[in-house]
């Protein structure tokens, strides 16, 4: 029974997450559609068979699907869930083209496809914003409170009560962001400028990367300069001030999103690092003890993390929608129908692939690999 109750503690963050977030997706999507004059047939959270759902007024069907792991619009002249443009589209009446998605110009199709990243974007800002007002933005300052002996701040000359102003040119104004371009950097030098003294002295320091295990059982690789700084505070912002930094916080975590990710593709980092749902459910669990702020800090992250996703030159995902978009603006006419049919093909053997790498890195995460082997040796 105790297992139960804590796996039930893990599975109702996560389907609130990812409900959440699927949900803000596609309504981006939906919203913008209906702007544009687009017909919407089906809004679904999840796929699969329909466990429940409505019809609206405007003939939309609105359904919860038996599989929580994504959503999906179907409009007008879709052929399934993907967006593939349905054969009957040749033969439709004026009437019906008004209404429908593959009938639309370049730039409403093209729109109603980026709606959806964008969405994930704005609730990030949303949630940072409210965060920042109401609980406060974590801040520290960039004031060394001690260095660690034989660390690579100690070798670089920084010293207790140094200011650091700068590092790679970027201004710093808070302990996080030391952390932040440490971690990203990894074992890079870098070039760190401190106030000492009334005055400002550069120097170069090179972290030293060590593999340690996370309080989520994670082995990740881990950037360390050697400073320790002061206690952590909770600074509350007035709204446009809130809102002003979260629009910051989102573009910093797209940007070292973005990093990690390239760092994992050229081998700096671990393709172990990459988690599916199982390891988001855990995660969700983890971060939902903490409390209502931890959850929508880490919702806020996901959110920037789908949205970065979605927008990735993949066909099957909404960056390759626009790929495809991008082609029929150079050439002046659609790509052909059986282009786009390899293209969602070769889409969707990479989306699945991923998703089973994913997966697997949750499965040894988890020890459930290490468990079903022990059953049979």
């Amino acid at each position: 029974m105790d297992w139960l109750i804590g796996a039930w503690s893990y599975l109702v963050p996560f389907l609130v997450v990812l409900t959440l977030l699927v949900f803000v997706h596609e309504l981006g999507h939906y919203w913008v559609a209906r702007r544009n004059g687009v017909r919407v047939e089906v809004f679904s959270i999840g796929f699969g068979p329909e466990l429940f759902g409505w019809n609206d007024r405007a003939g939309t069907r609105w359904k919860f699907s038996a599989i929580p792991l994504g959503g999906y619009v179907k409009f007008f002249g879709d052929a399934d869930a993907a967006s593939t443009p349905g054969a009957e589209l040749p033969e439709m009446t004026e009437a019906e083209k008004a209404v429908s998605f593959h009938h639309k110009r370049l730039a409403q199709r093209a729109a109603i496809v980026a709606a959806g990243p964008i969405a994930n974007f704005l609730f990030a800002i949303v949630l940072y914003a409210g965060l920042f007002s109401f609980v406060g933005q974590p801040f520290t300052p960039p004031e060394v409170g001690g260095v660690v002996p034989n660390s690579a701040a100690e070798r670089a000359d920084i010293r207790a009560g140094d200011r650091i102003v700068r590092i790679n040119g970027e201004r710093i104004e808070r302990f996080e962001d030391i952390q932040r371009i440490v971690q990203l950097g990894l074992d890079q030098p870098l070039s760190v400028t401190v106030r000492r003294d009334s005055r400002e002295v550069s120097l170069t320091a090179t972290p030293v990367v060590t593999l340690e295990t996370d309080r989520l059982g994670n082995q990740v690789r881990v950037a360390r300069l050697g400073i320790r700084g002061g206690g952590i505070e909770f600074v509350r912002h007035g709204p446009a001030e809130a809102a002003w930094r979260a629009i910051g916080e989102t573009y910093t975590q797209s940007v070292a999103t973005l990093k990690a990710l390239g760092q994992i593709i050229v081998g700096r980092r671990s393709s172990d690092e990459l988690g599916g749902p199982l390891r988001i459910a855990q995660m969700s669990g983890e971060v939902a003890q903490g409390g209502v702020s931890y959850l929508l800090a880490f919702m806020a992250i996901l959110s920037i993390n789908l949205g970065l996703i979605n927008l990735f030159p993949v066909p099957l995902l909404d960056g390759g929608h626009l790929l495809f978009y991008i082609f029929e603006a150079l050439r002046g006419r659609p790509l052909g129908q059986r282009a786009q049919e390899y293209g969602f093909r070769v889409g969707m053997v990479l989306v699945f692939s991923l998703m089973i790498f994913a997966t697997w890195n949750d499965l040894v995460h988890l020890r459930v690999v290490q468990f079903l082997v022990g059953l049979i040796s």
